[in-house]
């Protein structure tokens, strides 16, 4: 992280089985930098990790951050350093937010769809919305009540009666029917989703089947699948500033590439998620397996994620 903030772990809950929150306050008795809901920050994590995690707390409260971490069982690392080593009284480093998952002024309805803690950015929003006084649903859907956070503040805010909560062990009646939920709302809104891919996808592809615009259809992932990449070949990428051509091995990563070569890519997540690796591209064509550009910006073909893709031409000049 180029920028960094250091702060402390001012107060750790429990809320729900394997999700902790942390609120993190500055060291310095300046005010934390603003952000807007749907933000997120990284966090330098014990041993070096870096990982991302969106702002859950109302936007406007300048004394602390709020994020909220599951504990991953196929963790690589990230999830299980914070519920293991970010006790109360731990000092560490985060990023100024960034957000990449903004809610779009002027929307008639926005539509909030959150899977598990996918919660975690649509909370902020929820908050926000209601502050400006802006007309929205949350629907919030989880494995079980006992995997479902932030019930009680949820049950407790001035906008309880527009979050629905769905829960996969429940009655067949309160689960989400995605496809309805989409005809229910008014003309011209705007939906927002966020949890794990497998329901981000569904919840996209209801939004497609109904004729949404993709300007329509916001999205953050958290994580990615892990690609395969047992047919990928040889390419080159080469610096348009000096020429120098670097060759990408098939079992190598375009970012891997660039590091071992000596060439400083600013990284993060290292799945295609979080954009912080985002290149320009003078000339070639790449082969986009990220999760954060649009199909707008994947077709223009001028910037690519080398963390995760790769090319579909010989060779790819980066603006580097």
């Amino acid at each position: 992280m180029s920028t960094t903030l250091p702060v402390r772990v001012i107060a750790r809950r429990v809320e729900a089985q394997d999700i902790v929150s942390l609120d993190l306050a500055p060291l310095a008795d300046a005010p934390l930098p603003a952000w807007t809901a749907g933000a997120h920050i990284d966090v330098q994590l014990p041993g070096g990790l870096v990982r991302q995690y969106s702002l859950c707390n109302r936007p406007g409260d300048a004394g602390f951050y709020r994020i909220a971490v599951l504990r991953d069982p196929a963790s690589r690392g990230g999830s299980q350093a914070v519920h293991d080593q970010l006790l109360e009284g731990t000092t560490l480093a985060i990023s100024p937010p960034r957000n990449h998952f903004p809610l779009t002024e002027n929307a008639p309805f926005h539509l909030l769809l959150a899977g598990g803690i996918g919660i975690t950015p649509l909370w902020a929003m929820a908050q926000s919305l209601s502050q400006a006084g802006q007309p929205f649903a949350l629907h919030f859907c989880t494995r079980s009540r006992k995997r479902t956070p932030f019930v009680d503040a949820l049950a407790a805010s001035p906008y309880a009666h527009r979050v629905q909560h769905h829960v996969d062990d429940g009655p067949d009646h309160q689960k989400l029917d995605i496809a309805a939920t989409l005809q229910q709302v008014p003309a011209g809104t705007h939906l927002y989703v966020c949890g794990p891919q497998g329901f981000i996808e569904a919840v996209l592809q209801a939004g497609r089947d109904a004729g949404w615009p993709e300007e329509r259809l916001h999205r953050e992932y958290f994580a990615a699948t892990p690609a395969t990449t047992g047919s990928d070949g040889t390419f080159e990428l080469e610096l348009a500033s000096n020429g120098r051509v670097i060759p990408v091995k098939p079992d190598q990563t375009a970012l891997a590439a660039l590091l071992a070569a000596g060439v400083e890519v600013p990284m993060s997540c290292e799945q295609g998620v979080c954009g912080t690796c985002l290149t320009g591209v003078r000339a070639g064509t790449p082969d986009h397996r990220d999760h954060y550009l649009t199909d707008d910006e994947r077709t223009a073909n001028d910037q690519f994620l080398p963390c995760c893709s790769r090319s579909l031409s010989p060779r790819l000049v980066l603006a580097l």
